[in-house]
């Protein structure tokens, strides 16, 4: 493409819009943040996720697509700055990982010294 260094920002452009090579990858923040990272990425087909069995195939497909869907629907100051809020969305995405899993662990020990028995007899 013309432009500086042979490279023009074409982002937000649409479907016509080509995501550059040193962004292809899989998009972690689409993959554990989905319809919140849609949203905010303008990628509305990621809302397919609420929709019963297609939404656990829409985290793959934003995962692997969502790069892509977020150059072309959102305009991006540069690379880095693409970059810099794709890994905000990622950090996010982790933190939301590990305190949904530290809150699995807490129910599981609750629920297990709760007191209930099995072998007291009714």
């Amino acid at each position: 493409m013309p432009g500086y260094g042979g490279w023009v920002n074409d982002s937000g452009t649409g479907a016509m819009a080509r995501l550059p090579q040193e962004l292809s990858g899989f998009n972690w923040g689409a993959f554990l943040m989905h319809w919140m990272w849609a949203v905010g990425n303008k990628s509305y087909i990621g809302l397919l996720c609420f929709v019963p069995y297609v939404g656990v195939i829409m985290h793959f497909v934003l995962g692997f697509k969502g790069n892509e869907w977020a150059w072309q629907n959102r305009r991006w100051d540069s690379i880095e700055h693409f970059r810099s809020v794709q890994r905000i969305w990622a950090m996010w995405g982790l933190g939301f990982l590990i305190v949904g899993i530290i809150f699995v662990v807490i129910g599981a020990v609750l629920g297990a010294f709760s007191g209930h028995s099995s072998s007291s007899s009714y």
